[in-house]
C-alpha cells in the first residue's frame, strides 16, 4: 500500500473535510528548502511549512544541538525543577525581545501560548481586585484552536460551531493608515466601560486573514490608549516572530510596546514543538504574593522540554548570524523587485509585503477551501513548488536560507499561475 492509502485508514488531518478532499500528499524526506515525495520528486517549501522551518529542514546546526542534548537529558518536570537549556534559552531570548519583557512562561505550541496569555491577563486584573471580563481583538484575527485562543479569533470558517461557548470578545477593525482615527475612537468607546481586560492582536501582519497588514502607527496609538485605560496588550507573534517582518519581532516596529508576547513556530525552527509567553515585570508582580491562590496555576507536561530548548537556542544563534541577516535582506529586496513587476499584472487585484512575507490577491474570487483552490495548489506542486493559497490570496514566506535561483523559480511559477488562473 502507498503512504496515502495507509494514511486514509486511520488518520484525521487538520483543516480537512475528508469526504471532499483528495488523499494526503506523502512526503518521505525534507532537507534544506526542499521536500521529497515517494517518487523522488522535489518541491521548494515556499511557505516554510507554515512559517516554522525558516533555516531549512533538518538544519545540521539545530539537529546537532538537539542530538547532543538528547544524550544528557530528555524530559523532566518543570514544576519545581529547572535546567540549563531552559535558563540559557530564556537569557538568549530576553536579549532579542523588546526591552520591557522580563519573564517567560513555557508551554507546548502557539495556541497554548495564547491560552496562557489570556488567562494571565484575566487573572492579572482578578488579583488586583478589578472586575474586567471583556477581551478585544481584531476582526478576522486568528490566534489558535484551543478555547481561549479560539475566542479571540475572528474567522468563522474555523470557529463557527463554537461561537456560543466562547469568552466575551469585542472585535475591532484593524488600522490600515487611512482609518486610524476611526479605529481609535471605536476602541476608546469599549475602553471607557472599564471592562476590557486585554487587547489581543497580531502585530503588522494577520496571517490566517490572508496576510493582511495593519498600520504600525495606528496600532501603536491603540496600545497607548489601552495602557492609559489599564488594559493589557497581548501581541501574538507566533507567526511574525523571529525575523519574518524584517526585524527580530514585529513589536520592535511599534512605538508602544505590548505587555505580553506570544511565540512559537520559528522559535524551534520546526524541529520540535514549543510555545512560550513573555510578560513585563509589572504583569508578573501581580502574581507575586504571600497568597498561594494569587499564583498562576497553569502547567503543561512538556513545558521547557530540554530538547526543544536546545533547538530554540540554536535557532536564535542562526537568526542573529551575519549570514542569515544578509539573506533576510536579500529576500526582502527580491520581493520588492518582483512586486514592481507583478502588481500591474491584469490578473492581480493587490499585493503587499512585510519583510520576507509577500502576498498577491487575484482579481478572480476563489473560496478559501474547495476544488478551485485545490487546483491552484496542485498547479504549484506539479511545478515543484509548495504554496498553500488562502482563497484568492497566494503568499510566500520562504526559508531564510533560500538562494536567488530558487526564489526566482517561485516567482516564475507565480507568473504562470496568474496566466492559468487569472481569468
Amino acid at each position: 500500500m502507498s503512504l496515502s492509502d495507509r494514511d486514509s485508514k486511520h488518520l484525521w488531518h487538520p483543516l480537512t473535510q475528508h469526504k471532499l478532499a483528495g488523499p494526503a500528499f506523502p512526503i518521505t524526506r525534507a532537507s534544506g528548502i526542499y521536500l521529497w515525495d515517494e517518487a523522488g520528486n522535489s518541491y521548494i517549501d515556499a511557505i516554510s511549512s507554515w512559517y516554522i522551518s525558516m533555516y531549512g529542514h533538518c538544519n545540521p546546526m539545530i539537529t546537532s544541538a538537539v542530538a547532543e542534548q538528547m544524550l544528557r537529558m530528555d524530559q523532566i518536570v518543570f514544576s519545581g525543577f529547572t535546567h540549563e537549556p531552559a535558563i540559557a534559552m530564556s537569557e538568549k531570548l530576553m536579549a532579542l525581545l523588546p526591552e520591557n519583557q522580563q519573564k517567560v512562561f513555557l508551554s507546548d505550541n502557539g495556541s497554548t501560548s495564547i491560552e496562557v496569555a489570556v488567562k494571565m491577563a484575566l487573572q492579572y486584573h482578578f488579583n488586583r481586585a478589578e472586575k474586567r471580563d471583556l477581551l478585544m481583538a481584531f476582526e478576522n484575527g486568528f490566534h489558535g484552536d484551543t478555547f481561549g485562543a479560539m475566542s479571540v479569533s475572528g474567522l468563522d470558517v474555523y470557529n463557527g460551531p463554537f461561537s456560543d461557548f466562547s469568552l466575551e470578545v469585542k472585535r475591532i477593525t484593524p488600522p490600515n493608515g487611512s482609518n486610524n482615527e476611526q479605529v481609535l475612537e471605536d476602541l476608546k468607546k469599549y475602553l471607557a466601560t472599564g471592562r476590557v481586560a486585554a487587547f489581543v492582536f497580531e502585530p503588522l501582519v494577520q496571517g490566517a486573514a490572508a496576510m493582511q497588514l495593519n498600520d504600525a502607527a495606528g496600532l501603536s496609538s491603540m496600545i497607548a490608549a489601552c495602557h492609559a485605560a489599564g488594559t493589557l496588550c497581548i501581541a501574538d507573534e507566533v507567526m511574525t516572530g523571529f525575523g519574518k517582518t524584517g526585524t527580530h519581532f514585529a513589536s520592535e516596529q511599534l512605538s508602544e510596546l505590548p505587555d505580553i508576547i506570544c511565540l512559537s513556530k520559528a522559535l524551534t525552527a520546526g524541529l520540535l514543538p514549543m510555545g512560550l509567553t513573555t510578560c513585563t515585570q509589572a504583569v508578573y508582580d501581580a502574581f507575586y504574593s504571600d497568597q498561594l491562590a494569587d499564583g498562576f496555576f497553569h502547567g503543561h507536561t512538556y513545558s521547557a522540554n530540554p530538547l526543544a530548548c536546545a533547538a530554540a537556542i540554536a535557532a536564535m544563534d542562526l537568526l542573529v548570524s551575519e549570514e542569515i541577516q544578509q539573506n533576510i535582506q536579500k529576500i526582502i529586496d527580491s520581493h520588492r523587485e518582483f512586486d514592481a513587476e507583478i502588481k500591474i499584472h491584469d490578473a492581480v487585484a493587490s499585493t503587499r509585503q512585510c519583510g520576507v512575507i509577500y502576498a498577491i490577491d487575484l482579481k478572480k474570487d476563489i473560496p478559501r477551501y474547495g476544488k478551485e483552490r485545490d487546483a491552484i495548489l496542485q498547479f504549484f506542486m506539479d511545478r515543484g513548488v509548495y504554496l498553500r493559497p488562502l482563497g484568492n490570496t497566494i503568499y510566500i514566506v520562504p526559508p531564510f536560507v533560500i538562494q536567488q535561483e530558487e526564489l526566482q523559480k517561485i516567482y516564475e511559477v507565480l507568473r504562470e499561475a496568474l496566466v492559468a488562473f487569472g481569468a
